[in-house]
């Protein structure tokens, strides 16, 4: 199955601030993890958050963070960071179980 990948504003702002080149990798990471098995988990690329209801999972971009949830039919990108920002935003904007 092909999943719409829909990215939040937040989303969109984190990833104009990356260089040209990691906007490149994290698309097509996208791309290529998101698109059609957003929920396959794996020991280093993709990993499902637990304790968290908002967001579900991450996917790991080099140094690159990707937080998503995954619905029936699509893909929603929370946010995009370095891995130095994640657990600031995590307490500020994930949602505890």
């Amino acid at each position: 199955m092909r999943y719409e990948v829909i990215l939040a504003p937040e989303a969109v702002e984190d990833l104009r601030k990356l260089r040209a080149n990691e906007r490149a990798t994290v698309n097509d990471a996208l791309e290529r993890y998101l698109r059609h098995e957003p929920e396959k988990v794996s020991k280093s690329r993709i990993k499902a958050l637990k304790g968290l209801r908002r967001p579900k999972y991450r996917l790991r971009v080099d140094d690159i963070r990707v937080f998503y949830d995954v619905t029936p039919s699509r893909v929603d990108v929370l946010a995009i960071m370095p891995k130095a920002k994640i657990v600031a935003w995590l307490e500020k904007k994930g949602e505890k179980i």
